[in-house]
Order: structure tokens, then sequence, then C-alpha cells
């Protein structure tokens, strides 16, 4: 429903849908199994150092949830314009934190941001 609203709202979701639609190719365990078969794919072993390649990976994973963050975020702020609900955005990160399936301690980093700046 997540994805469906972005596309209702033209609010870009990418990161969140692109998820869904990862899900829906894993389901398609058959067609995986015979693409196997038939494509090479790339080195399982990174060609350089270990260490700068866990590093870069690691800060792309980072930017991948500050983007997912943002661009929900977004959304939210995109349907409460929209449908006129004056929502608090550091007040739901804190909700989020609190118990939601998407807790993280990035959340705190939202919650501190609109502390600071509602506008943002």
């Amino acid at each position: 429903w997540t994805s469906q609203s972005s596309l209702d709202l033209g609010e870009p979701l990418s990161l969140i849908t692109e998820s869904v639609f990862a899900r829906y190719i894993s389901s398609l365990k058959d067609q995986r199994v015979a693409a196997s078969k038939v494509l090479i794919g790339p080195q399982a072993q990174p060609a350089g150092d270990k260490a700068e390649f866990i590093e870069k990976v690691r800060r792309a994973l980072y930017l991948g949830k500050i983007v997912s963050y943002a661009q929900g975020f977004s959304q939210l702020r995109a349907a409460s314009d929209e449908y006129n609900w004056d929502l608090n955005y550091g007040e739901i990160a804190k909700i989020f934190r609190a118990g939601c399936i998407i807790r993280a301690q990035f959340l705190q980093k939202i919650t501190d941001a609109y502390a600071q700046n509602a506008g943002i």
C-alpha cells in the first residue's frame, strides 16, 4: 500500500518500491534457477582492498537508509498536504522508534532534526 500511495500522490518512493519488486523476483525461483545455469555473474570476491570494499558497502547502505527515510517522510508530507493532516514529523519518528517495525537508532537523528527545524 505504501508504494501505491506514493504513485497516487506522485511522490517518488524508489527504494521502498524496489524492495517490493525484489520480493516478487525472489519468489520466481524456477526462473532464477534456470537463469543461474545460463548466465555467468560477477566474481564473488571483490578485487582490491577488502577493508576499503567493506567501507564502501557500509557507506552505500547508509546512504540507502538516508534516502529511504527521506523518501518516506517526503511521502508523509505530501499526504499531509493533500489530506490536510497537519502531521508532526518529529513525533512520528519518535513513535516509529518506540515500537514500530521500522524502529531504528537512525530515527533519533530524524527526531532531532525536526526538533531543530520542523519545516525541513
